[in-house]
């Protein structure tokens, strides 16, 4: 994983396919739950090309805890088979997407 911290509000991870992932989303989960000021989550799946059920479930997870901390989790450059797994799950209605890091950036940046 490439964990960077962009600032104090907004961290950026970019994930990569198993056994890294699940590795990867256990240290951030970890993290948010130890930290009682969460950051902003952009997530960048560009090197992941297919996600099972665990990854699904360990996303929903790092978004409950973020969003009860009133944070956001942007997904961002993901590929047509993962966008496709997103509309036959439903997630394309739960989770946050957005084109590119640098989009989402934006996005964080000027809202606040």
């Amino acid at each position: 994983m490439t964990l960077n911290q962009w600032n104090d509000d907004i961290v950026i991870m970019e994930l990569l396919d198993e056994p890294e992932f699940s590795e990867d989303t256990d240290t951030l989960l970890a993290q948010i739950k130890s930290d009682g000021n969460a950051p902003e989550v952009i997530i960048d799946l560009q090197k992941v090309s297919n996600l099972n059920s665990s990854n699904l479930g360990a996303l929903i997870e790092i978004k409950k805890l973020l969003q009860a901390k009133n944070r956001r989790m942007i997904i961002c450059n993901i590929s047509d088979a993962i966008w496709s797994t997103m509309l036959a799950t439903g997630l394309d209605q739960v989770f946050e997407f957005i084109e590119n890091t640098m989009v989402a950036l934006a996005s964080l940046t000027f809202e606040e």
